[in-house]
């Protein structure tokens, strides 16, 4: 989809990117994004600074592993649960992950008010490294808004009362490393286990190593090869409720077979915490009722999250005040 409606302002190319939206995201559940308005320049810093982060010792990286505000550093054989329905796995992800989010100081309303996932970000010890990733962070914010506002109209509903959920998004960027993985590997190992994404929409930068791909209905797996300044953008769980279903949340997977390292950079970009989803007026109708319940945005992220990711889940059975 060519997105340079949302530079500059053409009516007649955004009708068209409305158009291409609700078509793709209704029928496969992903789709490459260009001229998208993302400086290359600055995706092209954000994975040499990936790089360089991936290159410390393991020791320095520890320093710093996730926290109940999900920020931080994930190791290797911890990042997934091995339980799918998706697939049989038999060994936890093979990657390992920075996450960022927005910043939260100690002091900030969020904190104090005790939002989900609120707090600050925490950083290792490089030059220029947290400013880049939050000016990346910052500029796909503006991009999640602009898309968010496509895929309102896309469904038939006013895109403002949408948008201003993400006023205060709850969106992660997370600097994944995929070690290569042996050729006569395990058929249950995956860099990244086939899974569905279970937020709103998810914007994949990825360097020219490729191993993604996406399921079909009939259990095929097709690949996703890397396309020079785009994004492969795909729709969560919670984007599929909002829709009452119309939108689909397709199955992914990461394999690296290639011999070197893969290297990516999703951005997950979901609403405030306190948002409840619940399926827009545009998408129910007497033939098509709503077939979702109300969830709350920060239930349906702790849920998943504490039951996908063994770090979650051993943070949740931990007191409060013991929590990093």
């Amino acid at each position: 989809m060519d997105a340079s409606a949302l530079v500059t302002g053409d009516v007649g190319a955004r009708e068209t990117l409305v158009r291409e939206f609700g078509e793709a995201y209704r029928t496969v559940g992903f789709s490459y994004i260009v001229n998208h308005g993302v400086d290359t320049g600055l995706i092209s810093e954000l994975f040499a600074a990936s790089r360089r982060f991936h290159a410390l010792p393991r020791v320095e990286k520890m320093a710093i592993e996730l926290n109940a505000a999900n920020r931080g550093f994930l190791p290797i054989n911890s990042s997934m649960d091995v339980h799918t329905t998706l697939a049989e796995v038999t060994a936890p992800n093979q990657s390992e992950s920075f996450i960022a989010m927005c910043e939260h100081s100690e002091d900030s309303p969020e904190v104090i008010a005790g939002d989900y996932l609120a707090g600050p970000n925490q950083w290792p010890a490089l030059a220029g490294f947290a400013s880049v990733v939050m000016e990346y962070h910052d500029a796909m914010c503006r991009l999640g808004r602009q898309m968010m506002g496509i895929a309102a109209e896309a469904l038939g509903a006013d895109p403002h009362p949408i948008v201003a959920h993400f006023a205060s998004p709850m969106a992660s960027a997370r600097l994944l490393c995929y070690p290569q993985q042996p050729l006569d590997a395990p058929p249950g190992m995956f860099g990244s286990a086939p899974h569905l994404d279970f937020g709103c929409l998810t914007f994949l930068a990825q360097d020219d190593t490729g191993g993604l791909a996406v399921g079909t209905p009939s259990g095929e797996w097709i690949e996703v090869p890397p396309l020079d300044g785009a994004f492969v953008v795909n729709v969560g769980e919670l984007l599929r409720r909002w829709s009452n279903g119309e939108f689909l949340s397709t199955p992914h997977r990461v394999i690296n077979t290639s011999g070197r390292p893969r290297y990516s950079c999703p951005f997950f970009f979901d609403p405030h915490e306190s948002t409840v989803i619940t399926p827009l007026a545009s998408c129910v109708r007497p033939d098509r009722p709503a077939a979702f319940d109300p969830v709350r945005c920060g239930d349906h992220l702790r849920s998943e999250l504490e039951a996908g990711f063994d770090h979650h889940k051993k943070l949740a059975a931990l007191p409060h005040t013991e929590r990093p």
